[in-house]
């Protein structure tokens, strides 16, 4: 079994799919060959001897290795042009973003290769290793704190010293997903004044453990999916959410948004007006800007000034700590290809009645077979 890992080829994308750690794992299998593109790991600081060390095969050319290789393993998703070169029947995995690629998806299908996203990845305890779109968010959390910090202009604890006392900074987490929760954590690790909303109420227990205040508004009925996303909002409860953000928002100095829906385009929760009436000083950071933002006016890629309040929009959140982030990325797809490696076969065997795989398995066989991605794109 041929595993290949192409170097990344998205601009401003310095993770990758293997580590010279996670090399070695994968050679322990029976049967299992990697083969890493000349400077895959160079974003991560990751020299090609490194890999070799581990045991992989450091190769240039990657059209031949497209080609023969039975397993592909990648961050982001395949370019147009290379889906032809795959071998028929190869297995692929990687960030896929299915809902916004039909002619990606339709053109795997056509080729034969058996595509896994792990987007859609079951949030289940079983798959919580394999879960790589919430190592990223916990990355991602983090990050976000530590971008906001650094644009403060102001240090983030509490600090009494002979000359005054400094006040903690107040830090207002809007989403408690997995992001948002390592968010919070994170702030409070810094000593800042912690507050977060969710619409879902059943992260409120999980909010108060990291010891943030949680602010509650009624929304009416509210709840999550199956997957553990919260369900969209009418415009009535979008309405009151605002009322809330913009009293709290106002006295906070850091503001970080994370609500995103899956597969679709993620909602504003902060209006222009509610960016209005903070102070100058204080700090956006947008997470959601990539899926359309959170914040009305954000942009993505950018960073800009409303008034005195900085929005930050920055893409790639999770690359910008690219070290840890490859780390728990390689983990994660490791995970899957262990989960369902087959001894006999010396390779994975896809097992179509498998909760994961049905999850997150999108095409095989020529077709498109995944009912999420299926329903969400028809409409």
């Amino acid at each position: 079994m041929r595993i290949f890992v192409p170097k990344e080829t998205e601009p401003g994308e310095p993770r990758t799919a293997v580590t010279p750690d996670a090399v070695q794992r994968y050679r322990r299998k029976d049967g299992a060959v990697v083969a890493v593109e000349s400077g895959a790991g160079a974003g991560c600081h990751f020299a090609d001897d490194q890999y070799r060390e581990a045991g992989a095969e450091v190769v240039a050319n990657r059209k031949q290795e497209l080609a023969n290789a039975d397993i592909v393993l990648r961050v982001r998703r395949p370019p147009d042009d290379e889906v032809p070169r795959m071998k028929n029947g190869a297995i692929h995995i990687s960030f896929l973003d299915p809902f916004n690629e039909p002619k990606l998806i339709d053109a795997l299908a056509r080729r034969g290769v058996s595509a896994i996203s792990v987007e859609l990845v079951p949030r289940s305890t079983r798959a919580q290793k394999l879960d790589a779109l919430s190592s990223q968010h916990n990355i991602a959390g983090y990050a976000m704190v530590v971008l906001a910090a650094e644009r403060l202009g102001a240090v983030m604890p509490m600090m009494m010293t002979p000359s005054g006392t400094l006040q903690p900074a107040r830090a207002f987490i809007i989403g408690a997903g997995v992001a948002g929760l390592q968010a919070i954590a994170t702030a409070k690790r810094l000593g800042a004044r912690v507050e977060a909303f969710d619409t879902r109420p059943v992260v409120e227990e999980q909010v108060k453990s990291l010891g943030a205040r949680f602010i509650k508004v009624d929304l009416g009925a509210t709840g999550q999916t199956d997957q553990g996303y919260a369900q969209e909002l009418t415009p009535e409860q979008l309405g009151k959410q605002r009322e809330l953000m913009a009293d709290t928002c106002a006295n906070a100095d850091i503001v970080i948004t994370t609500a995103q829906l899956f597969g679709r385009k993620a909602p504003v929760v902060l209006s222009a007006d509610v960016v209005g009436r903070m102070k100058a000083g204080s700090i956006i950071v947008d997470y959601a800007v990539e899926s359309g933002g959170n914040v009305e006016g954000s942009v993505a890629g950018k960073e800009i000034q409303v008034d005195g309040v900085r929005i930050v929009g920055l893409r790639n959140i999770p690359g910008r700590y690219a070290v840890s982030a490859s780390a728990m990325y390689a983990n994660n797809l490791y995970n899957y290809v262990d989960e369902f490696w087959d001894d006999e076969s010396k390779g994975v065997k896809l097992d179509r009645e498998d909760e994961i795989i049905a999850g997150s398995l999108v095409t095989h066989d020529g077709q498109m077979v995944n009912e999420m991605v299926r329903k969400i794109t028809s409409g």
